[in-house]
C-alpha cells in the first residue's frame, strides 16, 4: 500500500474525531458558552446537516479542478473549522466553527476515495478505500473517550487544539505523500493509470445519476446506515434499560463497538476485492441477523457484548465494497463518491428519527433493533437486485433511466 494512502487515513482520523469527540465534550461546552444542552446538541445535528450540503456542493464547486488541490483545499478547510472552534468566544462563533469543519467531511472520503482507489492495482481498489476510511473508524473508538480525556484534563479547548494540529500532519502528508501535481509521479504499479486530474465537469458528472445501478447503490448505503444508526443511536438505553448495564459501562462497550467497525472495514475491503456484490449481501445479511438477535438477547450482558461488536463488524463491512460499486457504475465520478457520503447522513437521520418514534409509541427500548433489522433488511432487498441485474447479461444495456 502506498504512503499516500496513510496521509489519507489521518486525515479521516482527524475528521472523524472532529464529528465524535463532542459528544464527550457537551456538558463543558454547555457550561463554558453558557447555553442549554438542547442549543449544544445543535453542535452536533448542525454538523451533520453541513456534512450532507457540502458533501455536494463542496464538490460540484470543484468538480474541474485537480483533485489532490481539492483535498488539500479542504483539509485546510477543517483546520481553519477547529481553530475557530478552539478560539470561539462564543456559541455562534463556535456553531460557524463546526459548520465550517463539517463541509470537507463529505467531499474529503468522496474525493479522497476516488485518489485512495487510483494509487493501486484495480484488484485492491476496495482494500486501499477500506484503508483510507480506517482513520474513520479508529476514530469512532477513540473520539468520544479521547474528547471526555482531555476535555477533563486541559479543557474542551484543548481538544480541538490537538484535532488541528492532526489536520496540520495530515495536510503535510498530503502534500508530500499523495501524487498529483507537476513533478510528482504515481506509484510504478499504476503508471498510465492515474488520474489526478477530473476530465469531467458537474454536468458530464451529473449524466452518471442516470444510471439504475447507481441509484440502487445510493439506496442501499442510505438503508444500511440507516438500519445501523438507528439502533446504535439508543443503544446505551438499551444497555443500562434492558441489559442491565450501568452508564459506566457504557463508554467501554461503544469501543467494543468501535473495535468491530475497524475489524468490519479492514475485512469488508478485502472481501469486497475477492466478490464485491456477494460481500454486500453477506454483510447486509449479517447485520440484519445480528440486529434481530440482539433484540432478542439484550437482556443478556455476555450476548450484548459479543452482539454489539457483531453490530459494528456487519455495519462496516460494507462500506468500502458500496464506495467502490458506486464510482464503478459512476465512471469514477466524484460526485458520486460525495453523493453516497450524503446518501449515508440521510440514512443516519432516517433511523434515528424511525428508532425515536418506535420508543415513543411505547415499544421499549429493544425496538430500535428490530426497526434497524427491518430497514437493512429492505437494504439487503435493494442490494440483491441491483446484484442480479449487474450479473444478467439481458440488463447490461439497460443500465441507465
Amino acid at each position: 500500500m502506498p504512503s499516500g494512502l496513510i496521509a489519507l487515513a489521518l486525515g479521516g482520523f482527524g475528521i472523524g474525531l472532529t464529528e465524535f469527540l463532542i459528544a464527550g465534550l457537551l456538558p463543558q461546552v454547555a457550561s463554558s458558552l453558557a447555553v442549554s444542552e438542547a442549543a449544544a446538541g445543535r453542535l452536533i445535528s448542525g454538523y451533520a446537516l453541513s456534512v450532507a450540503i457540502g458533501a455536494i456542493a463542496l464538490t460540484a464547486a470543484t468538480a474541474r479542478l485537480p483533485r489532490k488541490t481539492v483535498l488539500v483545499g479542504l483539509v485546510a478547510l477543517f483546520v481553519v473549522g477547529n481553530l475557530v472552534s478552539a478560539l470561539a468566544p462564543s456559541y455562534p462563533v463556535m456553531l460557524l466553527g463546526r459548520i465550517v469543519a463539517a463541509l470537507c467531511h463529505g467531499s474529503f472520503f468522496g474525493i479522497g476515495s476516488l485518489v485512495a482507489r487510483s494509487l493501486v492495482a484495480p484488484e485492491k481498489k476496495s482494500r486501499a478505500v477500506a484503508v483510507m476510511f480506517a482513520g474513520l473508524t479508529v476514530a469512532n473508538v477513540l473520539g468520544v473517550p479521547f474528547g471526555a480525556l482531555v476535555g477533563e484534563r486541559w479543557g474542551w479547548r484543548a481538544a480541538f487544539w490537538a484535532v488541528t494540529a492532526i489536520g496540520v500532519l495530515a495536510l503535510a502528508g498530503i502534500v508530500t505523500l499523495v501524487p498529483g501535481w507537476a513533478g510528482q509521479t504515481p506509484p510504478p504499479t499504476v503508471t498510465g493509470r492515474f488520474d489526478p486530474i477530473p476530465a469531467d465537469g458537474v454536468r458530464t458528472q451529473l449524466r452518471a445519476f442516470r444510471s439504475w445501478q447507481v441509484w440502487l447503490t445510493l439506496t442501499a448505503t442510505a438503508l444500511s446506515y440507516g438500519g445501523m444508526f438507528g439502533a446504535f443511536s439508543y443503544i446505551a438505553y438499551t444497555f443500562t434499560e434492558v441489559g442491565g448495564f450501568s452508564s459506566a459501562d457504557v463508554a467501554w462497550l461503544l469501543m467494543v463497538y468501535g473495535v468491530g467497525l475497524v475489524v468490519g472495514n479492514l475485512v469488508g475491503g478485502r472481501a469486497a476485492d475477492r466478490d464485491r456484490d456477494r460481500a454486500l449481501v453477506l454483510a447486509l445479511l449479517g447485520l440484519t441477523i445480528t440486529l434481530a438477535v440482539f433484540g432478542l438477547l439484550a437482556g443478556s450482558a455476555t450476548a450484548s457484548v459479543i452482539l454489539v461488536f457483531l453490530m459494528g463488524l456487519f455495519g462496516f463491512a460494507s462500506v468500502p465494497g458500496m464506495i467502490t460499486r458506486v464510482t464503478d457504475f459512476a465512471h469514477g465520478a466524484a460526485l458520486a463518491a460525495s453523493a453516497n457520503v450524503s446518501a449515508s447522513n440521510i440514512g443516519n437521520a432516517l433511523g434515528a428519527w424511525l428508532g425515536g418514534l418506535a420508543i415513543t409509541a411505547g415499544l421499549g427500548y429493544t425496538a430500535p433493533l428490530y426497526v434497524g433489522a427491518g430497514i437493512v433488511l429492505i437494504s439487503v432487498s435493494v442490494m440483491a437486485v441491483a446484484a442480479h441485474q449487474a450479473r444478467s447479461p439481458a440488463r447490461q444495456t439497460d443500465q441507465f433511466i
